[in-house]
């Protein structure tokens, strides 16, 4: 399981439409590896005012993998954090993410991170697992 969605935000769910907050607490509560990664990169972009930051350690435990590959394949919840922190995020290798202004997506490093071209050359024997 992904989330872990309480009775009542679920009944809300079941009603309509629940609003980012709601959803994104409930990311942050259900996938609180993640969101520590997320919520650092994205810190770390906003405190340097760039256009770029990133984090490249690998987690832990596969059980803290898993909870950012849940989170950053997931259309709803990728896009539910962006919207939350205001910026893109960007992911390699199982481990590496990256946070991008919204006025860097397009340019030259952006376009290169998402590359294949870049993906390869960020591969290496110890990743291969992930």
């Amino acid at each position: 399981m992904s989330l872990t969605v309480s009775p009542d935000l679920l009944a809300a769910a079941e009603r309509g439409e629940v609003s980012d907050a709601e959803f994104v607490d409930c990311v942050r509560t259900s996938l609180p590896y993640a969101w520590e990664v997320i919520n650092s990169v994205m810190t770390d972009l906003r405190t340097t005012g760039g256009d770029f930051a990133d984090h490249e350690v690998p987690p832990p435990s596969d059980v803290e993998r898993g909870q950012l590959l849940r989170a950053l394949a997931s259309d709803a919840i990728r896009g539910g954090l962006e919207r939350h922190f205001g910026a893109k995020l960007a992911f390699q290798n199982c481990h590496r993410v990256a946070a991008f202004s919204h006025r860097a997506v397009g340019e030259d490093r952006y376009r290169a991170f998402v590359s294949p071209r870049g993906q390869l050359l960020n591969q290496s024997p110890e990743l291969r697992n992930c």
